[in-house]
């Protein structure tokens, strides 16, 4: 094989490797072939989308209605459905909870609002605690921190989840 072929089979390598690496950057894991065949499947008269909703309208506005429901709400609903009676007590605290609903397992942070007084040093500390373990147990990520504040923003405690 001679110079000029090295250099030709290396070029034509790398623009395929380059034109890969491109096409899958701004993908997020979903595909572009699912975009098409969610998109296709609305669009045809009877299709599949059309047979899922006249069976099961009742999971479909379910899933609509979590979505719609801030995240403190989603958090408090699972800690009143599977967290003991101090985490319950606990969350009731939450006015607020952000950072939640966006994780890539890589650096996940959460914050959790309550409506605690005093800082470190106020009644505030031990249930944060309590709160960030059921957040734990509500969301989970490789390498997440949640972080619990009192209403003025000042640090109650941080967990890991």
């Amino acid at each position: 094989m001679g110079m000029k072929t090295k250099i030709a089979l290396g070029a034509v390598v790398g623009i395929a490797v380059i034109g890969a690496v491109s096409a899958n950057a701004g993908d997020n894991g979903t595909g572009s072939a699912d975009k098409g065949a969610s998109a296709s499947a609305d669009r045809q008269p009877g299709g599949a989308k059309d047979a899922g909703a006249d069976a099961g309208q009742g999971g479909e506005k379910t899933e609509k209605a979590e979505k719609k429901a801030s995240q403190a709400e989603q958090f408090k609903a699972f800690v009143e459905e599977n967290g003991t009676a101090q985490e319950k007590e606990a969350v009731a605290h939450v006015t607020k909870v952000q950072g939640a609903d966006e994780q890539n397992d890589i650096l996940d942070t959460a914050d959790v609002y309550t409506d605690f007084t005093g800082g470190i040093m106020g009644e505030g500390t031990g249930p944060a605690k309590l709160i960030a373990s059921a957040f734990a147990d509500w969301k989970q990520s490789e390498n997440g921190l949640v972080t619990v504040y009192d209403a003025d923003g000042e640090l109650l405690g941080n967990g890991e989840f």
